[in-house]
């Protein structure tokens, strides 16, 4: 693993810990959207797992949402037992996962977060999410998705 970004060796190990064993995969023009993924990667849009962080009435909160889905943010903060959701900046991403934007992982985060799962996303045989940086990224069984992240599977998708 030493020719992998640190974030990364953080990410394979972190899923280890948890009984998985994934297969990062390295796209050196990156994919800051998830059509930009999807494209790379060669899947559906909808396969591409959004990690969104937000502030629910003060608790950073994680979601899931399918490449093809916008955020609800009302069901979001529904979900967490909230009534205020807010999109928080990066300096936060980064402090409460330990990754950037467009690279936060579904599970190996520096602070524990409750997790909120698009349905959509179970509808496929394999989804693919961030692997610690824009650049890396892997596949799961959305089982082992919501399994590994502790998620709740709720809607979360705007009408």
């Amino acid at each position: 693993m030493t020719d992998l970004h640190p974030n990364v060796v953080k990410v394979v190990s972190a899923a280890e810990a948890l009984g998985l064993s994934i297969e990062p995969r390295r796209y050196a023009e990156g994919a800051k959207t998830a059509a930009d993924a999807a494209a790379a990667i060669g899947v559906d849009v909808g396969q591409i797992v959004k990690s969104l962080i937000f502030g629910v009435d003060g608790e950073i909160v994680l979601a899931y949402v399918s490449g093809s889905n916008q955020l609800d943010e009302r069901k979001l903060a529904a979900a967490a037992g909230g009534t205020k959701c807010a999109r928080v900046d990066a300096d936060i991403v980064r402090e409460t996962t330990g990754y950037p934007i467009g690279g936060v992982p579904p599970f190996g985060h520096k602070t524990p977060l409750r997790v909120f799962i698009d349905p959509d996303l179970l509808q496929y045989p394999e989804v693919w999410a961030a692997a610690g940086t824009w650049h890396d990224v892997f596949g799961i069984e959305p089982h082992k998705l919501v399994e590994a992240s502790q998620g709740i599977v709720t809607e979360l998708r705007k009408a």
